[in-house]
């Protein structure tokens, strides 16, 4: 006996919905696919075994970490440089002087220190570096402090938005009160 027309209605309904949500999830999860030593707990802590520049640093895990939310001013030549050099108007040893700045204050901010990493929505960009928020294990959240102090701008780079907002209000006041990069 075969199933009504009612039934198999359903039926292709639910299965609709099904392979729905698991289209869903896999779109949700493929950005987020950790090797084996990047799955952790919040308690997790990792030392920054280098400060690469004032947004990225490498882990004791072996990991590239670049900061969510946040970009600095670059060292070292690179197409990046020669962009913001253009886009700025400022000359590249400018661009580069400001750089150093950023890169020493991250140093004395983090540098061996111990951090805990926290993700948005994508888990690495293009290069294959994680991408997080970091924390000290004081509790300082690292990118925030580096908005606040003045030695990074935002870098909104959708879907990671989580505290786009809190980042642009810290940018703000950091260029009112002319701290660090935004000094005359």
């Amino acid at each position: 006996m075969g199933l009504s027309f009612k039934m198999k209605k359903e039926l292709k309904l639910i299965n609709a919905v099904v392979l729905a949500i698991v289209t869903l999830l896999y779109l949700s999860a493929r950005n987020l696919v950790f090797t084996n030593n990047e799955k952790q707990t919040a308690n997790d802590f990792f030392l920054v075994t280098k400060v690469v520049d004032g947004d990225t640093i490498n882990l004791s895990d072996g990991r590239k970490v670049r900061l969510i939310g946040v970009d600095t001013p670059e060292v070292g030549y690179s197409k990046k440089l020669l962009r913001d050099s253009k886009k700025s108007g400022q000359s590249i040893k400018t661009i580069q002087a400001l750089g150093r700045k950023a890169s020493d204050f991250a140093k004395k901010l983090y540098a061996g220190k111990r951090v805990r990493l926290e993700y948005d929505v994508e888990g690495k960009d293009r290069y294959g570096r994680t991408l997080a928020y970091v924390y000290l294990n004081n509790g300082l959240f690292v990118n925030a402090e580096l908005i606040k102090e003045g030695y990074a701008q935002v870098m909104t780079v959708t879907p990671n938005v989580k505290f786009s907002d809190y980042f642009l209000k810290l940018q703000k006041e950091a260029r009112e009160a002319k701290r660090g990069l935004w000094k005359d």
